[in-house]
């Protein structure tokens, strides 16, 4: 994707690109070699189940609501105008507990396979091609804590 100047309106994606991941809408705002920056819609009581991103760094700035994210055992709460970030190699879940959709915009560096993820990944609904389809690029799901 070529970094070139000028605005992506709000209500577009690169490519008129827009995904249904885990109940989120996801769009794509920025792809480069060096990050991907997408818009999310993360509606109440809904969740990204706790993973890794052995190869990225990720962060997300929330832009309205507000979000829960686990570190482990820690819950850190976020609202608007607040800052996630989460290095690699650090496992998370992000959570909306709140009653009330958020908007955020979300962004990894480097970029690596995750673009590509989401295409395979938009309207999955079994949650092991979900974690099948996300370990082939590069996210890492972790086994809910009663698997034992």
């Amino acid at each position: 994707m070529d970094l070139t100047q000028g605005i992506t309106p709000a209500s577009d994606g690169i490519e008129g690109k827009a995904w249904n991941v885990v109940g989120h809408t996801y769009t794509p705002k920025l792809l480069s070699d060096n990050a991907f920056i997408w818009h999310a819609v993360v509606p109440a009581d809904t969740f990204v189940p706790p993973h890794i991103h052995p190869m990225q760094d990720e962060w997300i700035i929330m832009l309205d609501g507000h979000l829960e994210v686990e570190f482990g055992d820690e819950v850190h709460k976020a609202g608007p105008g607040d800052t996630i970030r989460m290095p690699r190699g650090v496992p998370h879940g992000i959570f909306n507990r709140s009653g009330a959709t958020a908007t955020c915009v979300f962004g990894v560096a480097p970029s690596r396979k995750l673009f590509d993820l989401f295409i395979a990944l938009d309207g999955v609904t079994d949650p092991a091609e979900l974690v099948r389809l996300s370990a082939l690029h590069e996210v890492d799901f972790l086994p809910p804590p009663d698997a034992g």
